[in-house]
């Protein structure tokens, strides 16, 4: 099965994360299909800690990939307050 998940890098005691598609049989931290978005805990004020590829991401769901919790929560979370512009515009 195809799963989107993270995987970690960065230093010691300063992780960050991929958001990745990858077999769900491979380690986590190993080989993967694809990187659509990176996540970073620790980033510092006015810096980007989240994104990801709206766009890569539907089109891996369309083929059956599965959303780790993790990266559920944090596309939900980060999608509540990014589209309040798209929702505001006229339909054409």
């Amino acid at each position: 099965m195809v799963v989107i998940r993270l995987a970690r890098g960065g230093a010691k005691k300063r992780p960050f994360y991929s958001v990745v598609v990858a077999d769900s049989r491979k380690p986590a931290a190993g080989r993967f299909i694809e990187r659509v978005g990176f996540y970073d805990p620790k980033a510092p004020e006015g810096r980007e800690s989240f994104r990801v590829s709206a766009e890569r991401i539907g089109y891996w769901r369309s083929k059956g990939a599965q959303m780790s919790p993790t990266v559920a929560r944090l596309v939900k979370s980060h999608r509540v307050a990014a589209p309040a512009a798209e929702a505001t515009a006229p339909a054409s």
